[in-house]
């Protein structure tokens, strides 16, 4: 059997899925974001530039953060600097604060993000306010960017349960997503922070927040795996109409104010997956693998995803 044989999937379509999925890659900000060694910024800019030579078209670069409290992120601008990306990429910097717009304004950022709790404790702990506060820290700041020509891109994490508060009720998410969708946010990311969310869930979220007025072509999925479930949560969604998908090169990733969350949804399992279901994605599944395996080497550890563990070891 070929190398090839063993690492491509069969392609086995339906009429019924999507022909075409973005998936957004948030490896280079939330993958490495928890790392405790420091990542050396020449690394951090030779990841994105595989990813983008791999095909991978829309990114989560970094985040203009304050460094006592990302102090992985605290190259963000030197990052910035380093990289000279085609027009056609989408690229994303997460700004928590009219005063990190503002730096990203300046260093010439395309697109921001902002990121909501669901859940009054993890708004708390990672923003230092109430849900209501933090939603009113946004306004400006994403004022700020629309007024400069900055699409923004709304998280709405702790939307399946919260690690001191529990379940959440579907209506609390749908709220904190209305509330961003009001401050004028061009894109919605429903994120399952800590990976306890299942299919029949994810799909109640989505088909709440669409009925709320957000189009589904404005929604997108952002899937922790502590549990398993992200790979089956992700093809929930997607079978409801959901066309981008929020994935981490070789499944790192974790938030650093949210001790029980894990890994993301690995890139590479996501594309076997979809590549599997004829569903076209637009990058190349073994240049990826084989940036996670780059990347594996200078973080000292192994990919934790299983899909790039085994065409890694199919290549070799």
């Amino acid at each position: 059997m070929s190398t090839s044989a063993v690492s491509t999937p069969l392609k086995v379509g339906s009429a019924k899925l999507p022909s075409r999925v973005t998936v957004f890659e948030v490896g280079p900000r939330d993958g490495l974001q928890n790392e405790a060694t420091p990542v050396p910024v020449e690394v951090k800019a030779e990841f994105v530039e595989r990813l983008v030579d791999a095909g991978v078209r829309a990114l989560e670069l970094t985040s203009l953060v304050r460094p006592d409290r990302v102090p992985q992120l605290a190259d963000a601008e030197e990052l910035l600097r380093r990289l000279d990306l085609p027009e056609e990429v989408r690229t994303v910097v997460l700004t928590p604060n009219e005063k990190a717009v503002r730096r990203a304004v300046d260093a010439g950022v395309r697109e921001i993000a902002v990121f909501a709790s669901c859940t009054e404790t993890f708004s708390r702990r990672n923003l230092g306010r109430s849900v209501d506060e933090s939603l009113r820290m946004f306004e400006p700041v994403v004022e700020y960017a629309r007024r400069n020509g900055l699409a923004v891109r709304g998280y709405f994490s702790m939307a399946c349960g919260d690690p001191w508060e529990g379940a959440v009720p579907v209506e609390q998410a749908v709220a904190v997503a209305r509330r961003l969708d009001d401050l004028g946010c061009t894109e919605l990311s429903l994120g399952d922070t800590i990976g306890v969310g299942t299919p029949g869930q994810t799909v109640a979220l989505i088909d709440a927040v669409v009925a709320a007025g957000i189009g589904m072509d404005r929604l997108a999925v952002h899937l922790h795996d502590t549990y398993g479930q992200a790979l089956a949560n992700a093809s929930a969604a997607i079978t409801r109409g959901v066309t981008v998908v929020d994935a981490s090169a070789g499944g790192l990733g974790g938030c650093p104010f949210a001790g029980s969350s894990t890994g993301n949804l690995a890139t590479e399992d996501l594309l076997w997956h979809l590549h599997g279901l004829g569903i076209e994605t637009g990058i190349d599944l073994h240049a990826l693998a084989g940036t996670s395996a780059w990347l594996a080497g200078h973080l000292g550890r192994p990919s934790p995803s299983r899909a790039a563990q085994a065409i890694t070891q199919a290549m070799t």
